[in-house]
């Protein structure tokens, strides 16, 4: 068990994993692992602003140290410019530090920064913003990112969130909303810069962004397509230990800068506290091999503790297994050949030659996903009569070959929507659908039953895109107290909790793979392919993060976009290994080449395997 003792004037506390010195004449403490490597020296300052008064620290009590029934508990009070009371309290166990802060008083929270904050409490040291010493030299972020980089140097910024958009500028970080809320670091310095430029990571419902060029070269001559090796080991990990209903937050940002950091959370103005406020704690966990191990060692933790529920979805049916179609990829084949923009190509009789070219050639997928845009509006998600005159008769034709249909559902968007069912801004404008809005959940739930029900049109499922579009900004307006992480939940929630109402065997799959949406989803796609980097390293990674984060869960390997022909036949061999084989094309790539008797035959072999391999055991389809 973890012990501390009083040494010249500070404190030490000792555990197997670690040593704590925080010494009597600095507002740090310095953290080392079991064989006195330096990790961080990290600051017993924290700030939690809010609309009505930023927090600064005017004074830090000396540290209190009691022992507990698991370790010791490090209480380190402070004198704030906006809180009645405030404390950073460090809770030491045998085998991981965790640290929270914990404030009295009232204010709409903005931001937390965590082991950095404002301080002039020691004149010696001056004023301002104050961060933490990092012992690290990199940092692995789970979030698959447009410059395709597993670990950055520890004095770059990077983040985990919920939002992004496409190829916009430092929004190329939508692929999963959210990856767990976890950090790894190491003592190894990463090498050369990794990638600065990518190809497309997609865009909007236009189909590929054809302007973002290709990959560029690293400042150290690192070739475009290489894939930077993670830095050497042991890791630590550095993540969230959030209690259920309060992940009111939209991103967990760490802010590197030179030799220092400090973490925060952005709550946007949007979260209301009227008394006593807990933070999430920062949990560290030490002496990993790599970093995806290290995930699962931090999810074990959230489990162990019931703040994530990670069984495995109820009644998984034997069809969840099967080879996957969607039609996206075919659909901005058609775009490419026609100049229309791809949405306007998701047609009753697309989909028949899609199906009718691949059956032609002996292919024959178990799921097919109609994907954007078969409704008229997002927001309703009636079908759109002019491109199908009668879906629910199409769909009952694929029940009858012994197929399932799932229909894309485009997370948040307002279309067709009135603005009092909507998240709006200042201007009265709807920016998002409000799932804290008991007439919009009663309104997604009719769609819902519309879409899945017999008397409906039937389907077997979604395809849930555009997570990343979750609301965020200070103006925004919503009807309850959802916000960041919590609002999307709950929209997937509903979605989910319906879906099982009306067809308990729904399969519902997003691109979500963190512990916490355990339960809201039952398959995680791999999501869309960055062109400017390799394929088959890519997604072996979004797959070992997957499987970190929900390891009952089934795997969607996503197929588009394909950079090349040559490219797609690599990734096609490694699709059964990652999880359930997934394509995107009936004729032809994006990249105009067109399939080849080869690859049809590859095609076939590949769901012939898929569906033995599920027979054997049913819990392949992950990695």
């Amino acid at each position: 068990m973890a012990k501390v003792a009083q040494i010249d004037g500070g404190l030490l506390v000792e555990a197997a994993a670690y040593r704590l010195r925080l010494p009597a004449d600095r507002p740090f403490a310095v953290l080392e692992d079991a064989a006195g490597n330096r990790w961080a020296e990290l600051f017993l300052g924290a700030s939690l602003h809010a609309r009505e008064g930023l927090d600064e620290c005017a004074r830090l009590e000396p540290p209190e140290a009691v022992q507990t029934a698991d370790g010791v508990q490090v209480t380190v009070r402070a004198v704030s410019s906006h809180w009645q009371r405030k404390a950073l309290v460090l809770q030491c166990r045998e085998e991981s530090l965790e640290a929270r802060l914990e404030v009295a008083g009232a204010g709409r929270i903005t931001d937390l920064h965590l082991f950095g904050g404002y301080y002039s409490g020691a004149l010696r040291f001056g004023s301002g913003f104050f961060l933490s010493g990092a012992g690290f030299r990199s940092v692995f972020n789970p979030e698959p990112w447009g410059s395709e980089r597993r670990a950055t140097a520890a004095s770059e910024p990077t983040l985990i969130d919920v939002c992004g958009s496409g190829a916009l500028p430092g929004r190329r970080h939508w692929i999963f909303t959210p990856a767990p809320f976890c950090y790894g670091l190491s003592r190894t310095p990463v090498s050369g810069a990794g990638l600065l430029r990518t190809g497309s990571v997609a865009t909007d419902q236009g189909g590929v962004d054809r302007s973002a060029g290709v990959a560029e070269s690293a400042p150290d001559g690192t070739a475009a397509g290489a894939e930077p090796e993670l830095p050497a080991g042991p890791w630590a990990m550095m993540g969230l230990v959030v209690r259920p209903g309060e992940h009111q937050f939209t991103g967990f940002h760490y802010d590197g800068m030179e030799d220092g950091f400090a973490l925060r959370l952005t709550y946007e103005g949007q979260t209301a506290v009227d008394g006593e406020f807990v933070s999430p704690g920062v949990l560290f966990l030490f002496d990993q091999p790599d970093p995806y191990t290290g995930l699962e060692r931090y999810v074990a933790e959230l489990a162990r503790r019931g703040l994530v529920d990670l069984s495995q979805p109820a009644g998984r049916p034997d069809w969840w297994h099967e080879p996957i179609l969607c039609g996206w990829g075919a659909q901005c084949h058609l775009a490419n050949l026609t100049g229309a923009r791809a949405p306007e190509l998701a047609t009753q009789a697309n989909y028949d030659r899609f199906l009718a070219a691949l059956e032609a050639r002996g292919v024959r997928p178990g799921i097919v996903v109609i994907d954007d845009k078969w409704s008229a509006t997002y927001g309703t998600c009636e079908a759109d009569p002019a491109k199908w005159p009668d879906l629910k008769a199409w769909i009952a034709g694929r029940h009858a070959a012994g197929q399932r249909v799932l229909l894309w559902w485009k997370a948040w968007d307002p279309e067709g929507l009135p603005a009092e069912l909507c998240v709006t801004n200042a201007a009265g404008l709807p920016v998002a659908a409000d799932p804290s809005n008991p007439a919009y959940e009663e309104r997604l739930r009719r769609a819902v039953r519309l879409m899945l029900s017999p008397e409906g049109y039937d389907a077997d499922g979604f395809k849930v895109d555009f997570s990343a579009r979750t609301p965020s900004g200070p103006g925004l307006r919503r009807y309850g107290r959802e916000w960041g992480v919590e609002l999307l939940r709950r929209l997937l929630w509903i979605l989910h909790d319906e879906a099982k109402r009306v067809k308990p065997g729904a399969l519902v799959m997003t691109h979500t793979p963190n512990p916490y949406f355990a339960q809201v989803t039952d398959m995680i796609r791999l999501n869309d392919i960055n062109t400017g980097s390799p394929v088959v390293a890519q997604m072996r990674h979004r797959a070992r993060v997957a499987r970190a984060a929900l390891p009952h869960h089934l795997i969607d390997t996503d197929n588009w976009p394909m950079p090349s022909r040559a490219a797609w036949r690599e990734y096609l061999q490694v699709q059964l290994e990652l999880g359930v084989p997934s394509l995107y094309f009936a004729t032809d790539l994006d990249s105009m080449e067109p399939l080849e008797e080869e690859d049809y035959a590859a095609l076939r072999r590949l769901f012939a395997a898929a569906r033995a391999g599920a027979r054997q055991d049913p819990g392949r389809g992950r990695p």
